[in-house]
C-alpha cells in the first residue's frame, strides 16, 4: 500500500510541476503515472551505474554534473513515454529541480499517513 501511495504522490508532483512550467507537457494523470514508473525505474536501475561511470566528472564539477545526469534521464523518459514532452534541455533541467521540491512538499504533507501505517 505504501508503494502505491508513494507512486501516486510522485505522479501528482509530476502533474503539478508540469502545470507550473510551460515547457513541460503531460497529457493527464495516466501519463503522469507512467512517467512516475519509468522515471522511478531509471532512477533505481540506470542512475546508479551512470553515477559510477561519471564519478570523475561529478567530482570535478563538485556534484553539479548530477543535475545534468538527472536531466538526461528525464529527457530519456520523454522519448519513451507518449504524452510526455519537453521543449528542450533547459526545461528538463528546471522540471527536475521543481519536481524535487514539489515532491518533497507533497510527501511532507501527505506522507505522514504513509509513515504512520
Amino acid at each position: 500500500m505504501k508503494i502505491l501511495l508513494n507512486w501516486l504522490i510522485f505522479a501528482i508532483a509530476i502533474l503539478v510541476s508540469a502545470y507550473l512550467l510551460p515547457g513541460v507537457h503531460v497529457d493527464g494523470l495516466l501519463t503522469a503515472l507512467v512517467v512516475a514508473v519509468v522515471l522511478g525505474a531509471f532512477n533505481g536501475f540506470l542512475r546508479p551505474a551512470l553515477v559510477l561511470f561519471t564519478l570523475p566528472l561529478t567530482v570535478i564539477t563538485m556534484g553539479l554534473f548530477l543535475f545534468v545526469l538527472n536531466t538526461l534521464l528525464i529527457m530519456l523518459t520523454a522519448v519513451i513515454v507518449p504524452g510526455f514532452a519537453l521543449d528542450g534541455f533547459w526545461w528538463a533541467l528546471i522540471f527536475g529541480i521543481i519536481l524535487t521540491f514539489v515532491n518533497a512538499v507533497l510527501y511532507n504533507v501527505f506522507g505522514k499517513e504513509i509513515r504512520r501505517n
